[in-house]
């Protein structure tokens, strides 16, 4: 997949990927042909380096030694070890594996970015306030 094509993709396109491969019942007999599995695991792949690249990005807007700064840190040090290993062994079970747990780090860069937005406009609107008040009116 290309990148151009995965930046347009929104989280809302993503996440009934992310439902399909969680739902994959890994010991039961109907898991996907190793091509489809590994087909999940790239596009989850390019999915998760997106989402890290913002959540890194958007963690310069809050102190990194807040709690969702310092939650943020701590998913984003399993990103860059889970987003850059090489493709599994080309079994069912071992593609599948590594799909579901994209799919479950691409859940936590999700919590994790809506956890330093959150923080983001906590903080910006904190600081508005303290310059209203400042402001003799």
């Amino acid at each position: 997949m290309n990148t151009t094509t995965v930046e347009v993709v929104d989280r809302a396109e993503v996440l009934p990927l992310v439902d399909t491969v969680l739902g994959w019942d890994l010991d039961g007999p109907s898991l996907p042909e190793p091509e489809i599995a590994l087909g999940m695991v790239e596009h989850l792949t390019d999915f998760g380096r997106i989402a890290a690249d913002a959540l890194c990005t958007l963690c310069l807007s809050i102190p990194a030694n807040s709690a969702a700064g310092q939650r943020a840190q701590a998913t984003l040090s399993e990103a860059s070890r889970r987003l850059y290993m090489p493709p599994p062994h080309v079994t069912r079970r071992a593609a599948a594996h590594r799909a579901q747990n994209l799919a479950r780090l691409y859940r936590a860069l999700v919590r994790a970015t809506a956890q330093v937005e959150e923080q983001a406009r906590t903080a910006f609107h904190a600081s508005q306030d303290a310059t209203t008040e400042g402001n003799p009116g």
